[in-house]
């Protein structure tokens, strides 16, 4: 079960960091007035969140390992994989709109 858990918590944070980081950078380049400084705020909350999901990852910041490079690997390819079959999905639905 903690190999559940521990691959739970390291895609959450990985798939947020670079969610985060992406609407930020866009905002910020995007927007105006207010919507750049949250930009802004968003880009500085992903790059937390990264250095997080390194620490974690590697041990290598504070000294604390709580997950293994293949959790992190299985997880990685996990998202990969739905990322690519959403995208297919999403390809065959445009392609049944067009048609019809």
């Amino acid at each position: 079960m903690e190999y559940v858990w521990d691959l739970f918590v390291s895609m959450l944070l990985l798939v947020f960091a670079i969610g985060t980081i992406i609407a930020g950078i866009f905002t910020a380049y995007f927007g105006s007035g207010k919507s750049r400084a949250i930009g802004g705020v968003l880009f500085i909350i992903g790059i937390i969140i990264a250095i997080i999901f390194y620490n974690y990852s590697t041990g290598d910041l504070w000294g604390i390992k709580e997950w293994s490079w293949d959790t992190v690997k299985n997880g990685i390819s996990a998202v990969i994989g739905a990322v690519i079959g959403a995208l297919i999905a999403l390809g065959v639905f445009l392609a049944g709109i067009m048609k019809a």
